[in-house]
């Protein structure tokens, strides 16, 4: 079920739900507008994504999508992709943890300040995309799966060639593959179920 509003959203995590009503009305207070986009909550600035929230298995967060220029509010940052996130920054919070408004704040408003001066961290483009053997072979072998490969976005071809590329053993990695095809044939990014939590 596709999520339409930040409420319906957070109906869908009763386990978060009052995290997420303490997150939300922290925003309340700044000239931000609310959106659903990726199936969760985003804050945009003139259309530009400044801050969303999102719910996991053990934790909530709010997301900073240029989080790595905040320089005076950073204490509680965390990267969740190591190595792969350049600007997306995170503030988790698990069940039993206090939400301390007036510090949050501080993150926000410095969010904020940023995109107000035109601070930005772009993405690169044109980094060449290795296809794995494995998966230039099953491309080969399936012209379905490869009119398919094709047809997604350079990201998510990305995205599925390093899902392969960073399994250590062959096993894993066929394993990886057989997994993976009919997320391709169908269209379906290998992270989109995060995108949509």
């Amino acid at each position: 079920m596709a999520v339409k509003s930040v409420d319906q959203y957070i109906e869908t995590h009763p386990g978060w739900k009052k995290k997420l009503h303490s997150l939300r009305s922290i925003l309340d207070g700044f000239e931000l507008e609310e959106c659903i986009k990726w199936g969760a909550p985003v804050y945009t600035v003139n259309g530009k994504n400044i801050i969303g929230i999102a719910a996991f298995k053990h934790h909530c967060a709010f997301w900073f999508f240029n989080g790595a220029l905040l320089k005076n509010n950073t204490a509680l940052l965390h990267n969740a992709q190591e190595e792969k996130t350049k600007a997306l920054r995170q503030i988790r919070f698990i069940k039993d943890q206090q939400i301390k408004p007036e510090v949050l704040r501080k993150y926000v408003s410095e969010a904020i300040k940023n995109h107000q001066e035109g601070k930005e961290i772009k993405p690169v483009i044109g980094k060449k995309l290795v296809l794995p053997m494995e998966l230039k072979k099953a491309m080969e072998n399936d012209e379905g799966l490869k009119k398919s490969f094709l047809q997604l976005t350079k990201g998510k071809q990305r995205e599925y060639a390093n899902y392969i590329t960073t399994a250590k053993r062959e096993a894993t990695k066929e394993s990886r593959l057989n997994k993976i095809k009919p997320m391709i044939i169908t269209g379906i990014g290998l992270h989109d179920k995060y995108r949509n939590c």
